[in-house]
């Protein structure tokens, strides 16, 4: 892996991030959990058209589950991620150990509004805030000019950008596209906890999202039916299926510009996202 500088710690990725700026590159950033996947290699090629240097982040953020979440068999294959980035425009991987980011003693939390409330919060209220300090540490410890988050976490997004833009960080948040597999299912590393059969279910999600996205019908009634439809679907649970004000995740009204249709649905312990532009 000679081609790839690996850095543990962050004296020795600020030091690498310091030659860089040197000479005057734009660095960027795609933080990720691991388990790498074609979409997150999409974001490693988009941000290299914004970058000079790109940065690959590998670390799992225990601050985003719950005692009760998947964090302790959350797919975890450093080899195999740093395999697939050999053959990227990645420059560095930054991976941490979790004592590194959070020593004995931290005591430090983000508390979220606006964007952050409602959908992932009602299901996860702690996600976010895990989030968002995770992601303003990485941002710190990298001092990157631009970073890129997938447009699949869709909330998760615009919380980002308004954490940054709340908090004036000097750093350009780019919106990677969602990437699909042959069947348009979303890619994610949990796509991996999914039985033949629940394979064939998950590949509804994308269909009945669409139909919710493009719907005639009242905000309410085209929501009741993409619920009633998922569960008709062979889904176990569906956490939300919604039309939100695309900016602000409110609930449209009169002055909402555009909107965003989102959908979780769950495949026994598995759940998976997906998002679309609504008309």
């Amino acid at each position: 892996m000679s081609a790839l500088g690996i850095h543990r710690t962050l004296e020795d990725m600020r030091a690498q991030v310091a030659a860089w700026k040197a000479q005057g590159l734009r660095v960027g950033l795609v933080p990720t959990m691991g388990a790498l996947h074609a979409g997150h290699l999409s974001l490693v090629e988009a941000i290299a058209q914004n970058a000079d240097k790109v940065i690959v982040s590998i670390f799992v953020n225990p601050t985003q589950f719950a005692a009760d979440e998947d964090l302790d068999i959350y797919p975890r294959q450093e080899a195999d991620d740093l395999a697939a980035l050999q053959n990227t425009q990645t420059d560095a991987v930054f991976a941490p150990s979790a004592a590194h980011m959070y020593p004995e003693g931290f005591a430090t939390t983000i508390a979220m509004d606006g964007p952050a409330l409602g959908l992932e919060s009602d299901e996860r209220p702690h996600f976010f805030g895990g989030v968002a300090l995770i992601v303003l540490k990485l941002l710190i410890q990298t001092q990157t000019d631009v970073a890129i988050f997938g447009e699949k976490d869709y909330q998760q997004l615009r919380v980002i950008q308004t954490m940054v833009a709340d908090l004036n960080l000097p750093v350009e948040i780019m919106a990677g596209a969602i990437m699909r597999e042959a069947d348009g299912l979303a890619m994610s590393s949990r796509n991996v906890y999914l039985s033949a059969e629940q394979r064939k279910i998950a590949a509804q999600l994308p269909v009945i999202l669409k139909q919710l996205a493009h719907s005639p019908a009242p905000i309410a009634v085209a929501e009741a039916e993409a619920k009633k439809a998922l569960l008709a679907a062979g889904f176990t649970k569906v956490d939300y299926a919604c039309i939100r004000d695309a900016e602000t995740l409110a609930v449209p009204d009169a002055n909402t510009v555009s909107r965003r249709a989102l959908i979780v649905a769950r495949l026994g312990k598995t759940r998976l996202l997906d998002n679309c532009p609504a008309v």
